[in-house]
């Protein structure tokens, strides 16, 4: 079991990773680092092997299926998640570890929003992105997280082994933090300095097409995570439809006794029912939501027995 871990996904990072690496090495020479190679065609892993790294494979393409591969294999007690685009400084490394091995922290955010992000990302629409996420999330868990997307994270052993990744993408981010939040893990900010990438490393985030997927992540979490809040909405506007559509029927059936409009109010009915089934849909929803929090915390036990076994066996 590794005392730090620093996990490095990458795909065509031959630009930066070995920059990465040496950092890394510089600030936390006790900290294992691996890179898992994502596919890439520039010899990231050759450049990542010959600079000290351990290089793992994930064949699957995406993100989130290459944390998922890493969750899965390593084992230590703290978690360094970063990019391998050189874009966030090692120098806070030190400090984000300790608050996971001393303070028992179970999720660092590295924040660059409340630093040099907006001046030095140059896609106007990522940085809108990031804050139209930022405001939803903390809206819906009445939360105060500072940057949603970043992947600059440090994580304890429990949040690692207790967390189910279903994200292939770069909407991983965004799942890791709403799961977080609803579990009531210990969550901490840290401002932290963004670089833009060098010349000639290319993003590999589609402002357009990923961030519709982290919006739709975002309403199928807000699903899952607050069932009553996401049925209730949906009630809601179906009555509203309702109502909307009823009163000119009901107007009219006031002043002449009459319903012209039958098929009108046939829908108007049936709309009102399917508002109070959504409604119950989220009760019964926030239930079952419920008995799973408290599984998840039953989880969290036998995670930590296996945390202590493997820490005595080291």
């Amino acid at each position: 079991m590794d005392k730090i871990a620093v996990l490095i996904p990458c795909y065509n990072e031959s630009k930066t990773v070995e920059k990465c690496i040496k950092d890394w090495q510089k600030e936390l020479p006790e900290a294992t680092i691996y890179v898992y190679d994502n596919n890439s065609s520039d010899k990231t892993d050759e450049i990542a092997k010959k600079a000290g790294a351990v290089v793992r494979y994930e064949h699957q393409q995406g993100k989130g299926n290459v944390i998922r591969r890493m969750f899965r294999e390593i084992d230590a007690e703290c978690y360094i998640m970063i990019d391998g685009d050189d874009t966030y400084p090692a120098e806070c490394g030190r400090e984000m570890a300790n608050l996971v091995l001393e303070k028992g922290v179970d999720m660092v955010i590295g924040d660059r929003l409340s630093s040099t992000y907006f001046t030095e990302n140059k896609r106007p629409f990522h940085n809108f992105g990031n804050t139209l996420v930022r405001g939803s999330i903390n809206h819906i868990f009445k939360s105060n997280i500072r940057d949603i997307m970043t992947g600059y994270r440090a994580f304890s052993y429990q949040f690692v082994k207790t967390f189910p990744v279903l994200s292939k993408g770069f909407e991983i981010e965004t799942e890791m933090t709403m799961h977080a939040l609803d579990k009531n893990m210990y969550i901490e900010n840290m401002v932290i300095e963004y670089r833009d990438r060098p010349e000639g490393s290319v993003s590999k985030l589609n402002t357009y097409s990923d961030g519709f997927k982290v919006l739709k992540t975002i309403a199928k979490l807000c699903a899952n995570y607050r069932p009553l809040l996401f049925w209730g909405m949906v009630s809601l506007v179906l009555t509203l439809l309702s109502i909307g559509f009823f009163i000119p029927v009901a107007i009219e059936f006031y002043k002449t006794g009459l319903v012209p409009k039958v098929p009108t109010l046939i829908v108007c009915a049936f709309t009102m029912i399917a508002a109070l089934q959504a409604f119950f849909t989220g009760l019964q929803l926030k239930t079952i939501h419920h008995k799973n929090k408290q599984d998840f915390e039953m989880r969290l036990i036998a995670s930590s027995d296996a945390y202590k076994r493997l820490k005595n066996e080291k």
